[in-house]
C-alpha cells in the first residue's frame, strides 16, 4: 500500500508542477501533507515531520549555499571567472574542455560534498562555456557526473564512509577500488552520455548568456581582471581546508574523524567542516575580490545581496524536497522495502544494489538509502561471506540511481541549469541512472577479478 501512495504522490506532484504550473515549493509541501495522510501518519505529527525534514537539510545548506553563492558572485563580478575561463580555453582549447572539466570536477568532488562542489564549480563552468561559446550543458553534464560519482563511491565522502564503517569494510581499500569503479562511470555518464542526450534533445544545447542562479555575466577587459592563480584560489578556497582535513584524518585517524576530538584533531575537524570552511572562504573572497580590487564595502554588500536573491527560491525548493523525503521515511516506506526484499535469493552484490535502488527511488536521499540498505544486507553478507568492500560499492552505486522529485539534488540541478521538470528528468535522472548501472557492472567485474 505504501508504494501505491508513493506513486500517487509523485504523480500528483508532477501534475501540480507541470500541468497546474503551481510553484514548486508550494507543490512539494502540499503533496507532502497529502502523502503523509495517505501513509496513515498521525495528523498531529505531520507538521513536525515536515519541519524535521526541512531542518535536517537546511541547517548546513543555508551557509553552504548562501556563502557559496556569495563567493561565486564576488569572483564573477570582479572578473575572476572570466580570467579562469579564458585561461582554461587557452590551455586546453575548445575540443578538450570536457576533459579539463571532468578531471577538475573529479578531483574537487573527492573532498567536497556534492552540494558544495556544485555551488563552487558551476559558476566557473558556466563562465568557461560562455567564453568558449559552447552550450552550458555540454560541459555541465560532465561536471555533474564527476561530482556525483565521487559522492557514491569514494571515501571520505559521508555516505560511502558511513556505509563502509557500518559493513566493516576497509576504508582505504574501498577508496582504491572505488576510484577504479568511478572513472568509467564518469566517462560514460559524462562526455559519452552528453552526446546521447544531445542527439535526442538538441534543443537543450543552446548557448545561454545568463542563468537565473548567476544573473547576467559581465564583460571585462582581461588586463583589468584578477590573476588566474588568485581567482582559482578564491573560488576553491574551501577545498583547501577540506583536503587538508581529509589527508590528516586518513594519515592519523585511519580515514574517519574522531568522535570526541581534542587539540589539533579538534582544530582540523573544525576547519574541514563545510560550514566553517565557507565562512573563512567568504571572508577571504571579500578581501581578494573586493578590497584588494579597490571596491568599497557598499559595492561588496550589493554583490552579496544580489547573490542571496538569486538562490532564494532554490533554497526553498530544496527545503520542500527534504520535507517530502522525511514524510516518506516517517510514513514507513523504508520498512515496506525491507519486508519486500526479506526472502530474496539474489546474489549479495546484486541484492545490495537492488535494495538501495528501491530505497533511493522511494526515499530520495542517497545517504539515507545507503545506510538503510547496509543494515538490511548485513546479515546476508555475513552468512554468504561476501566481500564488504564490494557490497559497500554496490550500495554506493544503487544510492545514485533514478534521482527524481523526492531528491534535493534533482531540484538543485533543475534550478542551477535552468531546466524544466521534464528536462531535468531527461538529463539529470538519466545521468544518475547511467552512473548507477555502470557502477554495478564495474563492481561485479572487480569482484570477479579480485575473487
Amino acid at each position: 500500500m505504501q508504494f501505491v501512495i508513493l506513486l500517487l504522490g509523485i504523480l500528483l506532484l508532477l501534475f501540480l508542477i507541470i500541468r497546474v504550473k503551481l510553484n514548486t515549493f508550494v507543490s512539494l509541501i502540499a503533496t507532502s501533507i497529502l502523502v503523509a495522510l495517505g501513509l496513515g501518519m498521525n495528523p498531529a505529527n505531520i507538521a513536525d515531520s515536515i519541519k524535521n525534514g526541512i531542518g535536517s537539510s537546511m541547517g548546513e545548506l543555508i551557509i553552504v549555499f548562501g556563502f557559496g553563492a556569495m563567493i561565486g558572485r564576488l569572483v564573477s563580478d570582479a572578473g575572476g571567472s572570466y580570467r579562469i575561463a579564458r585561461t582554461l580555453i587557452k590551455i586546453f582549447g575548445k575540443k578538450r574542455l570536457q576533459v579539463a572539466i571532468v578531471v577538475a570536477s573529479f578531483l574537487i568532488g573527492i573532498s567536497l560534498l556534492f552540494e558544495v562542489g556544485l555551488v563552487l564549480v558551476t559558476p566557473i563552468v558556466f563562465a568557461v562555456a560562455l567564453e568558449a561559446d559552447v552550450p552550458f550543458l555540454y560541459l555541465g553534464i560532465s561536471m555533474a557526473a564527476a561530482l556525483s560519482a565521487t559522492q557514491g563511491f569514494l571515501p571520505p565522502q559521508p555516505s560511502p564512509t558511513a556505509v563502509a564503517t557500518a559493513l566493516g569494510a576497509n576504508v582505504g581499500e574501498m577508496l582504491m577500488v572505488g576510484i577504479i569503479v568511478a572513472i568509467p562511470c564518469v566517462i560514460i555518464a559524462g562526455p559519452v552520455w552528453t552526446r546521447v542526450i544531445r542527439r535526442f534533445n538538441p534543443e537543450l544545447f543552446v548557448v545561454k548568456k545568463s542563468l537565473p542562479a548567476f544573473g547576467e555575466v559581465k564583460e571585462f577587459d582581461l588586463d583589468e581582471t584578477p590573476g588566474f592563480g588568485l581567482s582559482v584560489f578564491t573560488s576553491l578556497f574551501p577545498v583547501v581546508f577540506m583536503i587538508l582535513a581529509t589527508i590528516y584524518q586518513m594519515a592519523v585517524n585511519g580515514g574517519t574523524a574522531p568522535k570526541n576530538p581534542h587539540g589539533l584533531d579538534a582544530v582540523i575537524t573544525m576547519l574541514g567542516n563545510p560550514v566553517i570552511a565557507m565562512v573563512v572562504a567568504l571572508l577571504f573572497a571579500i578581501w581578494s575580490m573586493g578590497f584588494h580590487r579597490g571596491r568599497s564595502m557598499k559595492e561588496i554588500s550589493g554583490t552579496l545581496e544580489d547573490a542571496i536573491k538569486s538562490i532564494a527560491m532554490l533554497l526553498m525548493v530544496i527545503a520542500g524536497g527534504s520535507a517530502f523525503k522525511q514524510v516518506l521515511i516517517d510514513g514507513g516506506v523504508g520498512k515496506a522495502v525491507q519486508q519486500l526484499m526479506m526472502n530474496s535469493t539474489f546474489s549479495p552484490i546484486l541484492l545490495a544494489w537492488l535494495i538501495t535502488v528501491i530505497l533511493r527511488i522511494s526515499l530520495g536521499s542517497a545517504t539515507v538509502s545507503g545506510m538503510t540498505a547496509s543494515g538490511l544486507i548485513m546479515p546476508l553478507m555475513h552468512s554468504l561471506g561476501a566481500d564488504p568492500v564490494m557490497i559497500a560499492l554496490a550500495i554506493g552505486a544503487g544510492s545514485l540511481a533514478a534521482s527524481h522529485v523526492n531528491d534535493a539534488g534533482f531540484w538543485m540541478f533543475s534550478e542551477y541549469f535552468d531546466l524544466s521538470v521534464k528536462q531535468t528528468f531527461q538529463v539529470w535522472t538519466t545521468l544518475e541512472t547511467v552512473i548507477s548501472v555502470v557502477g554495478l557492472l564495474m563492481v561485479l567485474l572487480m569482484n570477479m577479478i579480485i575473487h
